[in-house]
């Protein structure tokens, strides 16, 4: 039972471990440090490489749900982040640093993985899960654009945002708080009159942009669109929207400010926070000017800015099937960013059932369908929905898992109960995976 592994992302982790757990030799690829990609910066595994927020971790959620699937049935990923996480309210984030540093080793230390270092130029025989994410390199991507007649990639910008020292924060103007007092205060609220936040809008509208090749407003994914981008779509968007005050009031005052930029703790120490929503593509001179507006953020210091860079992925309805293996070609299964799932989970996810399935398989062993009233399979089944004809990035969400049969009053109480109805189902298959 061997089978190779293309990447040592989340997803290229995630099934490797379920390959290894399951008794399969598993060789495992991975450019860095050989050769690095514009948005990486570390030599670790399951780099994050945008936020280290994995979002909400409430059942009501879909993406709550999702994690809960993985960790019952035994995530490698969740299991890493779950021992790394730090305070973020009702989200799961984790230490940026800690959590890659938990998954390398966790990879690097099964007797049934084999890491290889060096970039992959040509699809390798045998067994394949190709995981080499959004930034696949240029040699890569032309194998596997040979796989295909016609040409079915797509891309999409993706931007991360900046990060500065908790010490450079002027707590002055800041406090620690979470929305609604929900859980425990762990996010800095800086507060912004409405002359402040008009001031930071109409220099976000006008702030010089960094030149990316290609780049268009409308091929941004909506899930982490820049700042400036949101900005641009109107004086309102961004009180509305990632800035907005709703249940922060300022303990100086008793009352909820004109606008809060938010800022997310970033490492377990406390030391490094990220701001909020500010996923940007300015250039790095231009955030720093731009920022500083912000009254708690006038002397921050950054230790990184935030980036912009191509998203790479497949057209996978029309390539792929629920299982992730390319239709026609089933050596070969893809796992993360680059079939179309968004987001860190959602890579998770995909590469858990890559690797669960093609470690069944190995073994002769028929396909463990995870259904659609799951989050696990809603996701996969999207993914390869051929009926889908404007296929764009997904975070899953429960719009693509069936209905309850009953009415439920409330959208959190028909959340909870779907969430419920999908837990049920996970337990019962669990046990043969």
């Amino acid at each position: 039972m061997n089978a190779t592994v293309i990447g040592a992302g989340l997803a290229g982790c995630e099934a490797a471990w379920q390959l290894a757990q399951r008794g399969a030799s598993v060789t495992l690829m991975e450019m860095k440090p050989q050769k690095m990609t514009p948005a990486h910066h570390s030599l670790g595994f399951a780099e994050l490489v945008c936020s280290n927020s994995l979002r909400s971790d409430q059942l009501e959620n879909a993406v709550g749900l999702l994690k809960e699937e993985l960790r019952r049935c035994g995530s490698l990923v969740l299991c890493c982040a779950d021992q790394t996480r730090v305070e973020a309210g009702g989200a799961l984030a984790v230490d940026r640093e800690g959590f890659s540093k938990a998954v390398t080793s966790a990879i690097r230390n099964h007797p049934n993985i084999t890491v290889v270092e060096g970039e992959v130029t040509a699809i390798p025989d045998g067994e394949v899960v190709i995981a080499s994410g959004p930034l696949t390199s240029n040699a890569l991507s032309q194998a596997i654009a040979g796989l295909f007649p016609e040409n079915s990639y797509l891309n999409f910008f993706d931007a991360a945002a900046p990060i500065v020292t908790f010490e450079s924060v002027d707590m002055d103007h800041a406090w620690f708080a979470s929305r609604y007092d929900k859980g425990t205060a762990d996010y800095i609220n800086c507060a912004l009159s409405k002359e402040e936040y008009l001031a930071l809008w109409k220099e976000l509208c006008a702030a010089e942009e960094a030149d990316v090749h290609g780049f268009e407003d409308k091929r941004v994914f909506e899930g982490c669109m820049p700042v400036e981008v949101m900005a641009r779509r109107g004086v309102q968007t961004l009180s509305f929207g990632p800035l907005k005050p709703k249940g922060l009031p300022d303990p100086k005052t008793g009352r909820e400010p004109y606008a809060v930029v938010q800022l997310r703790r970033d490492n377990a120490q406390g030391t490094l926070y990220n701001l909020v929503g500010f996923q940007t593509h300015l250039k790095w001179g231009e955030q720093k000017r731009v920022f500083s507006m912000i009254p708690a953020l006038r002397n921050a210091e950054y230790v990184r800015y935030g980036v912009m860079h191509r998203n790479t992925y497949l057209d996978s309805p029309r390539l792929l099937d629920r299982y992730y293996r390319v239709r026609g070609n089933e050596r070969i299964s893809f796992a993360g960013q680059i079939t179309g799932v968004e987001g860190y989970v959602e890579s998770t996810a995909s590469g858990f059932l890559t690797g669960v399935e093609l470690a069944r398989r190995l073994r002769g062993q028929e396909p463990l369908d995870f259904p659609r009233e799951t989050a696990i399979g809603a996701l996969a089944q999207y993914v390869s929905n051929e009926g889908v004809t404007d296929f764009q990035p997904m975070n899953i969400n429960f719009g693509i898992m069936p209905p309850l049969d009953h009415k439920v009053k409330g959208k959190r109480n028909k959340n909870a109960e779907l969430s419920q109805r999908s837990l049920a189902l996970i337990d019962a298959l669990k046990e043969r995976l």
